[in-house]
């Protein structure tokens, strides 16, 4: 079968869940048996979020081949399975240093550079992924981030409207847009939706398909009018409710056949709707999940995308344990010694969350202390691991002053150190250890237990400082274990404590390749400990 391209664009208004939709469209199609991809366009001029406050993107998610991309390509693992690469995430930042690179190069022959073509040309390159070697894809769905109408989103929507007239049949628009409710007039308005949908119409796009995002159902009365207003068939013109889990959104949009939709748009058979039985049957775990297990997430940034892939990591590994992962933020800036009992209270596990710089580390050094003496579960990533090793320096190694070099350069017991190839580096921007690296495990350790009794491990990094391999000896005659070592570098990946109930902490991020089917042993092991 010659390569589908679906694409999926917002209007009225953004944080729709243009992410969730393009996702659960992939997940649909990989159910009737077809290869599928997703990547993301972003409109703003970084060449990647990795640079970006979490507050301005969220948070920043790292690819398999070390890319730090949206936090939109977790949804697409999580939903598909699929593992992402740099060529899922793309934007204008990307696209306008890779024609500026060619026009030094002088590969367009003394030609003046312009949006149209040259621009739109290298987007539309990518959005086909023409040079690409491997497996031949049966659809790539592209999401385009921002919404119809923002000037910076212009080039990308007229390098669709070109790929539309190329491709013919072989390419669908689904278009997604805000059915608002008034509450005083007692009704759901669909202007915005016709003038999103103009506006789309304005720069030659014709959406085939419309997603209608609202809080309320919406009538066949309803949908009809928006057919009729906007030139798409009724059957798709298909209503995104707000459910209790975005994981019920797939089956929702299958009930509503848009797969089917996409297909006959196509002229592909549409043939019997897939069961996904394994998707529906976590669906029914989820539903019977109602015993509730208190979790702390100990951090600095307090909005819901900043840990989006810890929060769905562990409300997914709570459901295969059969319970409900209530997850509730503590501000480690306002954690005290005097304090962290109260704000901890209640909690039966607690996750030291990563993150880069000075602000707040100290509360979650103070944290970690009291979860260790009080025995209570705690499961450190990253920045959170290495906070763990400081505390244990400082109050069981006896070094007081023990710190990372990241927080005091001059720290007399760097227990937390600047790896060795990074003391060179000056630019901010991708120069970290990204991506997956190999992690062998200590036979007989709770990490090893937790992965199945593998040995060799494989996982996903975004880092510049490691443990000190100076103070290992010291720390694991203490009680402080190392049991996931890195076999080429000799880095120090994983410490836990062996007395106590739960208490491990990783230089890798797990959550990353943590998936819906697929949950990630190192939270189903903590979840396991805390339902006990």
């Amino acid at each position: 079968m010659q390569t589908k391209y679906i694409f999926v664009t917002g209007g009225v208004v953004s944080s729709l869940g243009k992410g969730i939709i393009s996702a659960s469209i992939g997940k649909l199609l990989q159910a009737r048996g077809y290869k599928v991809t997703i990547q993301k366009f972003d409109p703003y001029i970084n060449i990647d979020p990795g640079t970006l406050n979490p507050y301005e993107h969220g948070e920043c998610y790292v690819t398999d081949d070390g890319f730090e991309t949206d936090l939109d390509l977790g949804h697409y693992e999580r939903f598909t399975g699929i593992h992402t690469t740099r060529n899922n995430s793309i934007t204008t930042g990307r696209i306008y240093k890779t024609v500026i690179d060619r026009e030094r190069h002088g590969d367009y022959l003394g030609k003046t550079i312009q949006v149209v073509p040259h621009i739109t040309d290298e987007i539309k390159r990518r959005m086909l992924r023409e040079d690409e070697e491997g497996e031949k894809l049966d659809f790539v769905i592209t999401e385009v981030g921002g919404t119809i109408g923002d000037i910076e989103s212009a080039p990308f929507m007229e390098a669709i409207r070109q790929l539309r007239w190329q491709l013919g049949r072989d390419a669908v628009c689904v278009h997604l847009t805000y059915v608002p409710y008034l509450k005083a007039a007692g009704e759901l308005k669909t202007k915005p939706t016709q003038h999103s949908v103009k506006e789309l119409q304005s720069m030659g796009i014709q959406p085939d398909i419309l997603v209608l995002r609202t809080e309320c159902h919406l009538d066949d009365h309803l949908r009809m009018k928006v057919a009729s207003f906007c030139n798409v068939d009724l059957e798709c013109v298909v209503q995104s409710e707000d459910l209790p889990s975005i994981y019920e959104v797939p089956v929702n949009m299958q009930q509503q056949r848009l797969d089917a939709a996409i297909l006959r748009k196509m002229d592909i058979p549409v043939g019997q709707t897939p069961a996904m039985k394994p998707w529906r049957d976590f669906l029914d775990k989820q539903g019977r999940a109602t015993r509730e297990v208190h979790i702390g997430l100990v951090g600095k940034y307090n909005l819901q995308d900043a840990y989006k892939s810890i929060r769905e990591s562990l409300n997914l590994a709570g459901i295969y344990n059969d319970v409900k992962a209530k997850l509730h933020f503590v501000n480690s800036e306002e954690i005290t010694s005097q304090n962290v009992a109260e704000k901890l209270e209640g909690l039966q596990g607690v996750v030291i969350c990563p993150g880069f710089g000075q602000r707040g580390i100290e509360g979650k050094i103070i944290a970690a202390e009291y979860t260790r003496t009080k025995d209570i579960p705690t499961f450190g990533i990253c920045l959170g691991m290495q906070m763990m090793v400081i505390e244990f320096a400082r109050n069981v190694l006896g070094y007081k002053d023990a710190n990372s070099c990241e927080m005091d350069p001059k720290t007399p017991h760097n227990v937390i150190d600047l790896m060795e190839e990074q003391k060179n580096v000056t630019q901010m921007g991708g120069t970290m250890r990204l991506g997956a690296y190999d992690c062998e495990l200590v036979k007989g350790s709770r990490a090893w237990v937790a992965y199945g009794e593998e040995t060799l491990i494989r996982e996903r990094h975004r880092h510049r400082y490691e443990f000190n391999n100076q103070y290992k000896e010291e720390y694991e005659a203490a009680g402080m274990k190392c049991v996931g070592i890195n076999p080429a570098a000799n880095l120090v990946e994983i410490v836990e404590m062996p007395d106590k109930r739960w208490y491990i902490g990783t230089q890798f991020h797990p959550e990353y390749s943590s998936t819906v089917l697929h949950p990630h042993p190192l939270f189903m092991s903590f979840l396991k400990e805390l339902k006990s």
